[in-house]
């Protein structure tokens, strides 16, 4: 049966690598049918009024499904990020980084990793509460919170930390439900309850109570420094973590990094009604229109694409050829290769020549 995805390339790499990604799927025998759409930058040079166009949405919603590639956001100025935005817009609430070491590839430091980051993606300090310095309801806002007793400076910017039961519990009721559907044995409650007592104490006693309707699974909690320190000292003793939103996003680099970089890391979003799936990575313009990326994150992306569709078989032989192009050495990019050394490294279309050749 034909399956419709909606496919937004990015900008920056993006569009090498979700080619990449899409040569790979369609390699796979699988019907995919490509609904190809533009966000962010490019879509506002093609004369759209959104960095987030409409129709973007309404292909999501209407197919469900969606791989994208990574999506810069101006620092500072300019519009506000594309990535939050769809994630809030679709309300894709959980957010999944698996992180598994691959055979033979150069920059890991442990062997045996196989940690998996699950997060709370619609609230937190990414949720897009800000008040800038200067602004009257920032000065009003101040002036409250000090009457509050809060020792705030006049000129603070200022961004808000909402974290709901509500939307915590969700969450955590998806990520205990996969983890058990994955035959995992164990998640870490993340967090820094010990000094955001109303936001994080909130999400440990949420996670608690869900935890309680997952029997069967076992489960612990860490503070959010403390877990880092354990990613790099003794990452075989963590499974899955669950945790609010800030925490994934840093702590999933942590873990890709763990794993030879963020090129390896896939990523997948999920809502009720949609999933959305997307490397780990940024834009990378440093090496944009260079043809030297890596596209192995967003092919692995592609492999959990696969997996929610029920295309487990097509899903394993993808993962299988990536594997052993990374254990060959050979033709895979620079990043890849000891020292990152360009001088014969493969481009990310020979890279991806490869893993389809071993199809």
């Amino acid at each position: 049966m034909r399956r419709s995805v909606t496919l937004i390339p990015g900008d920056g790499i993006g569009q090498s690598v979700t080619d990449a990604a899409c040569r790979v799927l369609d390699a796979t025998g699988v019907d995919l049918e490509w609904d190809r759409h533009l966000v962010g930058a490019p879509a506002l040079e093609r004369g759209a009024e959104s960095p987030l166009p409409e129709s973007v949405l309404a292909s999501i919603r209407e197919h469900g499904l969606a791989l994208k590639g990574p999506v810069a956001t101006p620092s500072g100025s300019g519009f506000r990020s594309v990535n939050v935005a769809l994630r809030r817009e679709l309300d894709l609430f959980a957010q999944v980084r698996p992180c598994r070491s691959r055979r033979s590839t150069p920059g890991l430091r442990t062997a045996d990793i196989d940690v998996v980051v699950v997060r709370e993606t619609t609230e937190d300090l990414y949720s897009g509460i800000e008040y800038a310095s200067g602004e009257p309801a920032t000065r009003e806002l101040i002036a409250w919170l000090t009457t509050h007793g809060a020792a705030v400076h006049p000129d603070a910017g200022i961004s808000i930390k909402p974290i709901s039961g509500s939307a915590s519990r969700r969450m955590l009721d998806f990520a205990f439900s996969w983890a058990r559907d994955q035959g995992r044995r164990r998640v870490t409650i993340v967090h820094k309850a010990t000094v955001m007592r109303a936001t994080d104490g909130l999400f440990v006693t949420t996670a608690r109570e869900v935890s309680r309707e997952h029997p069967g699974i076992d489960v612990d909690e860490r503070q959010v420094d403390l877990t880092a320190a354990l990613l790099v000292a003794r990452p075989e003793e963590l499974d899955v973590l669950v945790m609010p939103n800030q925490y994934g996003d840093i702590l999933s680099d942590v873990a890709a990094a763990m794993i030879g970089g963020v090129g390896l890391a896939p990523g997948a979003n999920y809502g009720d009604a949609v999933a959305m799936f997307e490397p780990a990575h940024g834009t990378a313009p440093r090496i944009a229109d260079r043809g030297i990326a890596n596209p192995v994150a967003t092919i692995l992306s592609g492999v959990l694409l696969l997996r929610h569709i029920g295309e487990a078989d097509a899903a394993d032989r993808v993962e299988r050829a990536v594997d052993a192009v990374l254990a060959d050495g050979e033709r895979v990019t620079y990043d890849l290769r000891p020292g990152r050394d360009l001088s014969g490294a493969a481009t990310t279309s020979e890279m991806t020549d490869a893993i389809i050749e071993r199809l």
